[in-house]
């Protein structure tokens, strides 16, 4: 990474098994994802919706370049981590857009997670078969 010296905000997002580190620099809206462009490293167009999101919602899209460097989980999880650190970096560049991105719900880091298996149990909460014989 060019360490250029520009106003950046930074904002970490965890979501699932995820964790997104996300710089914003002021821009022309160029998304990098792991040193790859947006549309290399997601390819359905729902989770390039899901981290346009926080800048639709302040209504700054193509204001700022994204740097994000993402690791863990799948493609949602990454998509969901990273659309919470575009969201705290936005609050850290501007406080003023928190009331904003918090209305949309934005700032909360998603509490669900798998849970556990658990012993004497196929799953979490399934069971194994019965069978009386």
């Amino acid at each position: 990474m060019g360490m250029e010296s520009v106003m950046r905000a930074y904002g970490t997002g965890r979501r699932k098994s995820s964790v997104a580190r996300v710089w914003l620099s002021p821009g022309e809206g160029k998304i990098q994802v792991n040193d790859r462009p947006v549309d290399e490293f997601f390819q359905r167009p729902t989770l390039k919706m899901v981290i346009a999101q926080p800048f639709k919602v302040v209504g700054l899209e193509g204001k700022y370049d994204v740097l994000a460097s993402v690791s863990g989980g799948g493609s949602t999880g990454q998509a969901g981590a990273i659309r919470l650190g575009i969201a705290r970096a936005l609050v850290q560049a501007d406080e003023t857009m928190r009331t904003a991105l918090k209305k949309a719900g934005l700032l909360t880091r998603d509490p669900r997670v798998k849970e556990r298996k658990k012993y004497g149990q196929r799953g979490a909460r399934a069971r194994f078969q019965f069978s009386k014989r």
